[in-house]
């Protein structure tokens, strides 16, 4: 009991700290800003090793954070191998492939009311599609290595992104759009310097949703054919094998790349639509 109470004294001393930091003259200081998560995340796993260890929890049902870390420090060229195919290779290359065609077809889109009519309907019942009964069939198609993963990923991350943007299009106002007029500017030179800078905000929210999207799908995807490697063929092959620390380390990796993922397209919102007042203080 003496880890159980040991984590609760740190707990409920880590969330003092964190509400007088939040409530301080410093919370908008970016190391402020920085540390309060964090120190929320390690206060989450402190807890989490109290508990198991506290209440005596068998590792097979829930590894302690300590044992997991021994897992991954023992286990790093497995899990690079694994985020190598399952995030390089199946999740980022179906996100580059999705987003693009996405935009694209967006301005299709806008250009077509046949296609405006006809495809967003058939894209909203699409992405109602689960990715449980889609993933067999991308796999058969195409092959047990990661373009299976990225067509899965495509699907998934294609009609998210399409249908930000087409209502991105149309956020320009209609005199906005007469003045471009009285300036003689054709349809592609209001598109380039006025409608797709407008659209931008959309068009990141739909990236940053389509961000997680992505590694979930692939992920999912390797459940229904993969080679002897990958985030979800270790995941289901260790759950099997009960190697649940390898399935945690195999976890705590994907939560890692899905949110520098997500940072990482946020951060390139805040440089393009630096002029949006939601990116002002």
């Amino acid at each position: 009991m003496t880890w159980l109470v040991s984590a609760l004294v740190f707990w409920l001393c880590a969330w003092a700290l964190n509400v007088w930091l939040a409530g301080s003259r410093w919370r908008r200081n970016l190391a402020v800003r920085i540390f309060v998560p964090v120190l929320f995340g390690v206060t989450l796993l402190v807890l989490w090793e109290g508990l198991v260890r506290g209440l005596g929890v068998s590792p097979v049902i829930l590894p302690a954070p300590s044992e997991v870390a021994k897992v991954f420090a023992a286990s790093t060229s497995t899990l690079w191998e694994d985020f190598n195919q399952t995030v390089l290779k199946g999740a980022l290359s179906g996100f580059l492939i999705g987003a693009v065609a996405a935009l694209v077809t967006a301005v299709l889109i806008d250009r077509s009311r046949f296609l405006t009519r006809g495809l967003l309907p058939i894209g909203n019942f699409v992405a109602a599609l689960p990715i449980v009964g889609i993933a067999p069939i991308l796999v058969s198609w195409f092959g047990f290595d990661w373009q299976s993963k990225a067509a899965v990923v495509v699907v998934m991350v294609f009609f998210p992104i399409l249908v930000n943007t087409v209502q991105g299009l149309h956020e320009a106002g209609a005199m906005q759009r007469d003045l471009m007029r009285t300036y003689a500017a054709g349809y592609w030179q209001t598109l380039v310097k006025l409608r797709l800078p407008a659209a931008m905000p959309f068009l990141f929210n739909g990236l940053k949703i389509a961000s997680t999207l992505a590694l979930i799908g692939a992920i999912v995807a390797e459940y229904f054919g993969s080679p002897t490697r990958g985030m979800g063929f270790r995941i289901s092959t260790g759950v099997g094998s009960l190697s649940i620390g390898l399935v945690w380390a195999e976890i705590a990796v994907a939560a890692l790349a899905g949110t520098a993922f997500y940072g990482l397209v946020a951060w390139a919102e805040k440089r393009v639509t630096f002029w949006h007042p939601s990116q002002r203080r």
